[in-house]
């Protein structure tokens, strides 16, 4: 008994830590960077800072992106002329 003891642990053990690798890749892609976080609290705005609050810093990240591209977007497309 003891000697399938001795064998099984380590085996489940190797299992268990090849799923939590898998499981932690796919977190890493979808986790927030630090630098985003840093940066956003540098330059949140108030509604953004609120979306933190209120719904966690996936939404608050979202509308700060929102802004940035938008922000962007304004700066890049070509105004039209009165005339």
């Amino acid at each position: 008994m003891t000697v399938w003891f001795v064998v099984a642990v380590p085996l489940v053990m190797m299992f268990f830590a090849l799923a939590m690798e898998r499981v932690e890749n796919r977190l890493r892609h979808v986790a927030v960077q630090e630098e985003e976080v840093e940066e956003f609290l540098e330059q949140a705005r108030p509604n953004e800072v609120r979306a933190l609050y209120g719904h966690g810093i996936g939404r608050a990240l979202e509308l700060f992106r929102l802004r940035r591209l938008g922000g962007r977007a304004a700066k890049t497309r070509p105004r039209k002329s009165r005339g």
